[in-house]
């Protein structure tokens, strides 16, 4: 791992991402069957996210990546677009140490030749691929009747395990997988001296020639890294097969495949070991959403949204709805529903019923009001009175600067997404006060910036905020600088979370993400990330509102560290154990803190005293950075202007003098590559 040159701080190496490639030569089926199982397989230890090929041509995706997936589909679609530059940045990603898995048409394209339908003119691909990370043939169809687009070849492809290879978890010597026109991957048995071993074989006769076995997953290490490659699709899973999607003869491949459900999630579990991820031996499910609560720190709050949503309500037979541009939610009024009703599952559609390939957005969300503080009973895992006493108490600390921020509240078990409930439905976005804050135990659709999903396991603390910029502020106060400010109120809240909270090493990476210094690695200063932010912003009758996401690790040790843990090793003594981290509690000091910030900077706009603050927590202060879109010139970072929040990055020249030149970078069109020191432009 690489310092940037000119800052002492090393970032730590931690993998978070595994990326599913989306883009050209794709097939949506594939792509949703790969995040789908490797979700549930891989949660909660990474973000399991779809990219598209500008992302991994553009994007300095590899240092925050364990794993690049590359899924089924043609893979002459993938050489059109990556060809060149997209695959020495994936070659140079599995030399460097990363993990490379090759469904099917990304088994292929793994290889150093492709033979497809060789004498099939209608059908015949051959041709050298770049990867080559298997340094053979790989060889297809492996079984007959394959047809682009179409179940009529596909089969459950009977499969031999390689136990000796697979020594994580209780894989079975057999199972059948679901195979649609992958290959086998020749000769494979004879290339043990260049780092193959074969995972498992076909068991029934090929129709093509092999070699010397009949390789249908292999296993290559590739410098510091390594990949598995497969034939057939160990990612699919019986549950999101239609048996009615054929003649009877498909629905008993369907009932053969979910016959061995379980051995092909141990195979693929110990496949995903093999590479070194860290695999969740318990196969996750994703939970059912659950109810909202929305409810005030007084009863006016809710009832006035509500009141205000009525012009837009439907009536569904018994029920009210609003049916908003992303989501539908049954509104529950007080009064209307018990604490029966709403311990159970949602209204028919819910996800709860289907443990396939679920469409959130279709799901009718219920959303209950409250003209009381919900109890810990109805929302066992968020207390509410805790919550608003703490807000109470540092809204009155806050001598007028904080008043309103989380003083209306929307929390559920288990979510989407905040961010998405908030920002992409306008007719409730509308109606939502200042400061206006959701938040969840667990979110299973979450969003982040670029090519980024903050990982959010139970212990995490997800909100998002609404912020109403008034556009008459736009010049003294730009609404850029919201960023800034949400960030530095995560710093802010965690060291004013107690006494003895001010000693944590918490700091600022541009434009808003939150690095700690790591436990674990303290003598080498090596920073890992806990917080990741996330701004969407909508134009409304003269005034920006704004989403505000936040995702901070508050308890949760995986995937990076936890504040508890932060606390405990670097807190004064014995300031974790007098004021343990409580979600409530922090969700509060943030929420405060950052109204307290946001209050003084529509007053001042980010003058010296917010400056000196940023850059109190910041890490980049004189950081020798590339900037690859200028040619690779070298830089160094002097901070950010005052007007419009750009990064400030002066041209160095013959020993780093500088050469008088001075460029100024927006954040929401370059990122920052800390591991390398660079900032690239996005697309």
């Amino acid at each position: 791992m690489a310092t940037p040159t000119g800052n002492n701080a090393n970032f730590s190496g931690k993998r978070l991402n595994v990326l599913v490639y989306s883009g050209n030569g794709t097939t949506v089926d594939s792509v949703r069957h790969c995040l789908y199982t490797l979700r549930r397989l891989l949660a909660h230890h990474y973000a399991v996210i779809p990219v598209t090929s500008d992302m991994l041509l553009k994007e300095p995706w590899m240092t925050t990546c364990a794993m690049l997936v590359m899924p089924g589909g043609a893979d002459m679609g993938y050489c059109r677009t990556l060809n060149g530059a997209g695959n020495r940045r994936i070659a140079q990603f599995v030399q460097n140490g990363g993990r490379y898995l090759g469904l099917c048409a990304g088994g292929y394209y793994g290889c150093k030749k492709c033979e497809f339908e060789v004498g099939d003119k209608t059908m015949e691909v051959v041709g050298d691929r770049e990867l080559a990370f298997y340094p053979g043939i790989c060889r297809g169809g492996a079984f007959p009747g394959f047809v682009y687009h179409s179940e009529a070849g596909a089969r459950a492809a009977g499969l031999e395990v390689a136990k000796e290879a697979l020594s994580v978890g209780t894989v079975l010597n057999n199972f059948r997988s679901y195979y649609n026109g992958g290959g086998v991957f020749v000769d494979a048995l004879s290339l043990a001296d260049k780092g193959v071993e074969v995972l498992a074989s076909y068991t029934e006769k090929l129709n093509v020639d092999a070699g010397e076995g009949a390789a249908a997953v292999v296993y290559c290490k590739v410098g510091s890294g390594a990949a598995v490659l497969t034939g057939p699709h160990p990612e699919f899973a019986a549950v999101n097969l239609d048996p009615k999607a054929g003649g009877p003869e498909y629905a008993d491949m369907v009932a053969a495949l979910a016959a061995d459900d379980k051995e092909r999630t141990d195979f693929l579990k110990a496949c995903l070991s093999k590479l070194g991820l860290e695999v969740t031996q318990d196969t996750t499910t994703v939970p059912s959403l659950s109810s909202l609560h929305m409810s005030g720190i007084d009863a006016d709050g809710p009832m006035d949204i509500l009141s205000g949503l009525g012009a837009a309500f439907t009536q569904e037979g018994q029920s009210e709805c609003l049916k908003d541009d992303h989501d539908t939610f049954r509104i529950e009024r007080p009064g209307t529903w018990n604490l029966g009703e709403l311990e159970e599952s949602l209204p028919e559609g819910s996800s709860e019923s289907c443990e396939g390939i679920i469409d959130y957005q279709a799901i009718i969300k219920r959303l209950v009001f409250h003209d009381d503080i919900p109890s810990s009973k109805l929302t066992p895992y968020f207390n509410h009175h805790a919550f608003y006493s703490h807000l109470r108490q540092y809204q009155s600390e806050s001598k007028g600067e904080a008043t309103t921020f989380g003083s209306n509240l929307l929390y559920g078990e288990v979510v989407t997404s905040t961010n998405t409930i908030l920002e992409k439905n306008t007719k409730l976005l509308r109606q939502l006060p200042q400061g206006f804050t959701a938040t969840a135990t667990a979110q299973i659709a979450g969003r982040g910036r670029g090519s980024n999903v903050w990982v959010s396991p139970a212990g995490s603390l997800i909100f998002s905020t609404v912020v109403r910029h008034p556009m008459d502020k736009m010049q003294s106060a730009p609404v850029v600088f919201l960023q800034y400010l949400s960030a530095m109120a995560v710093v802010k809240g965690i060291k004013n979370y107690a006494k003895g909270y001010e000693k944590i090493p918490v700091k600022l990476k541009w434009p808003n993400d939150i690095y700690a210094l790591d436990p674990d690695d303290p003598e080498q200063k090596r920073y890992t990330k806990i917080c990741g932010i996330l701004i969407n912003s909508h134009f409304m009758s003269n005034e920006y509102i704004s989403v505000v996401g936040i995702g901070i690790n508050a308890t949760n040790a995986s995937p990076t560290t936890a504040l508890t843990t932060l606390a405990e090793r670097y807190a004064s003594p014995g300031a974790a154990a007098a004021s343990p981290v409580t979600l409530e509690r922090l969700l509060a000091r943030i929420l405060t803190t950052f109204e307290a910030l946001y209050t003084r900077f529509l007053r001042t706009g980010f003058d010296r005293g917010f400056e000196a603050m940023y850059y109190e927590d910041w890490l980049h202060m004189h950081q020798i950075v590339t900037l690859e879109e200028e040619g690779g010139a070298r830089a160094r970072i002097q901070g950010i202007t005052r007007d419009f929040g750009l990064l400030l990055a002066e041209e160095l020249g013959w020993n780093d003098r500088p050469t008088g030149r001075v460029w100024q970078l927006q954040s929401d069109s370059n990122s920052f590559d800390f591991f390398r020191g660079l900032v690239k432009r996005k697309v």
